[in-house]
């Protein structure tokens, strides 16, 4: 058995970090493939490799120059410290050269193939420095694996046939080298073009090798000893999470929490392979397990609760609405025309609301989406609510409890916090909330208090 190891960019941000990495990889044997992301930060004001590629894609003229030395200058720090020979390190040199001289379809696909790059020289630099303590180490590019996706160049999605192509070529790759070191974050679509995946997407190459690998268990290393049961900004030492099911992971992730990206799951929940986020800095901590949900019991009432200001509302007040047969679907097309999804539509039976992430409507076409709506579906009243805010309690354990809601309701209503919206999901494991935006920190604070009060500092 096999274990898939993910670090992220704070992991591999200079020589000092890549010898932790180094030193968790050699304490379990198991850990043979390594995904690696591009190097971050090494200082609060410092600027991550992947927005020096980006500067670098968009420099011109003697800036050129100026722009792709700032990038090579990053690797070269971390290979002078290993000793990585000047004729090793050429492919990197030269990787970064052709990257502005190759020809690509449209901006975009240069734009990606730029911010791939990032993670690319880290993999191929990780395989070198390995190499150095005197084991197999290889890299491998995500077309050796057959990693391809489709979509837009810069979002692009997992084509589901590739964990065939993992599994095929899989047994070969891991008798060939004691590690294979991956680079996260990209693929090729059916052109053979690199695309990115969204935001954190190295985690989601993470969770794609540890279900083509068939692994036993995907460690994801980053800078926090743990997911917590709220935001550590809102809430001082926030009580940490041990334990955790895919789908709890899924709900406070998408209201918020950023540790882990929650798309990166899906792979991971669909081969049942259990996730342990770890810190690189404290690699013998315990972390904090996600698990599948036939594995999992809880104690506690609620797991965590998150928030998130990315929302807007609206409205619809029309009396006699839920006896109109097709109000929803009309409504359903006139936010097709605009090419607007929805996020959740709670209703009464003279009222909807409909929850939108801002930043699918702008301020431009909002004047005429309120427009049509209003004289094609006669409304009584209609109101757009920019100042939203969601918050999600989260906690497999509310589905045993009883009166777990009124708590949450009484707590908020102690401190004068309205509720605009409330709504429990069908799993029975989440409760959503809606709240002014400048009162969800306040939010979570008083729901934090009321239901973690004994097991970790409040504010």
């Amino acid at each position: 058995m096999v274990k898939v190891v993910k670090f992220g960019g704070s992991s591999l941000a200079n020589a000092a970090q890549y010898q932790k990495v180094i030193e968790i990889l050699r304490a379990d044997p198991e850990r043979r493939i390594v995904v690696v992301s591009a190097p971050g930060k090494r200082f609060k004001d410092d600027v991550k490799v992947t927005d020096l590629l980006i500067k670098y894609a968009n420099a011109s003229g003697e800036n050129v120059k100026v722009a792709r030395q700032a990038v090579l200058d990053r690797y070269q720090e971390i290979a002078d410290a290993y000793h990585v020979s000047d004729s090793d390190f050429e492919q990197i040199n030269v990787h970064l050269i052709d990257l502005a001289n190759l020809h690509h379809a449209n901006k975009a696909c240069r734009l990606a193939h730029f911010k791939a790059a990032g993670e690319r020289l880290n993999a191929i630099l990780m395989a070198l420095v390995l190499k150095k303590f005197n084991v197999t180490a290889r890299f491998v590019d995500p077309k050796q694996l057959g990693i391809k996706a489709h979509g837009d160049y810069n979002n692009a999605i997992l084509d589901q046939h590739s964990y065939a192509q993992i599994e095929a070529v899989c047994s070969n790759l891991l008798d060939e080298a004691e590690y294979l070191v991956v680079p996260g974050f990209y693929a090729y679509n059916q052109n053979g073009e690199v695309c990115t995946f969204s935001r954190g997407g190295s985690d989601i190459t993470g969770a794609i090798l540890a279900r083509g690998f068939q692994a036993q268990l995907y460690e994801n290393f980053t800078d926090v000893d743990s997911i917590y049961s709220a935001d550590p900004k809102i809430i001082a030492q926030p009580h940490p999470i041990r334990e955790m099911t895919y789908r709890e992971m899924r709900e406070l992730a998408y209201a918020g929490f950023s540790v882990f990206h929650d798309e990166a799951i899906i792979p991971a929940i669909e081969a049942q392979v259990p996730i342990v986020i770890k810190n690189t800095d404290h690699p013998n901590l315990p972390g904090t397990v996600i698990e599948p949900e036939q594995n999992y019991a809880s104690d506690l009432e609620i797991t965590g609760v998150a928030s998130s200001s990315r929302f807007a509302a609206l409205y619809i007040h029309k009396y006699l609405l839920n006896r109109e047969v097709g109000f929803t679907l009309k409504l359903l097309k006139i936010l097709y025309r605009y090419d607007i999804s929805y996020e959740h539509m709670p209703s009464g039976i003279d009222d909807l609301t409909i929850i939108f992430n801002q930043n699918q409507i702008t301020d431009e076409i909002l004047p005429s989406l309120l427009s049509d709506i209003r004289e094609e579906l006669h409304t009584d009243q209609l109101e757009w609510i920019d100042d939203y805010a969601i918050l999600m309690v989260v906690g497999e354990g509310m589905r045993d409890k009883v009166g777990v809601v009124d708590r949450i309701v009484n707590a908020l209503a102690r401190k004068q916090i309205g509720i605009q919206m409330i709504n429990q999901g069908a799993s029975r494991i989440s409760t959503m909330l809606g709240v002014h935006q400048n009162q969800v920190n306040q939010a979570v604070r008083e729901i934090y208090r009321e239901f973690f009060k004994n097991k970790g500092r409040a504010d």
